[in-house]
């Protein structure tokens, strides 16, 4: 894959576990029971949305690009984007395990990118 593709999609993984960060951020905002208007006005929840959004119609061009079996292993490192990312934002626990897997993907990554 040329370089600019996988930065490319790189973002959009990047993108992808932001996203997660954004909905965790929403469902926090919700009192119970969820309405139709807290859905609307949850900020959080909307800007997921969107990156959401942006994010697809990146992807989508991306698989213009690449074969999917490139292009989608690539989707293996949210399992570590997203922990990283709850841990700095969330400040929520993250455990060496999730290195060692993390270490696991960028190999499977490295083995069917070539």
């Amino acid at each position: 894959m040329p370089r600019t593709t996988i930065a490319l999609t790189l973002l959009c993984v990047l993108c992808i576990s932001i996203g997660q960060i954004l909905f965790k951020k929403a469902a926090a905002g919700f009192d119970a029971p969820v309405t139709w208007r807290s859905l609307v006005l949850n900020g959080w929840l909307i800007a997921s949305l969107m990156l959401y959004g942006a994010t697809t119609l990146g992807w989508v061009w991306i698989l213009r690009q690449v074969p999917l079996n490139l292009a989608y292993p690539f989707m293996g490192l949210a399992f570590l984007f997203v922990p990283t990312l709850a841990w700095l934002v969330l400040n929520e626990p993250l455990h060496w395990k999730t290195f060692a897997g993390g270490f696991l993907i960028l190999a499977g990554i490295m083995l069917t990118s070539h």
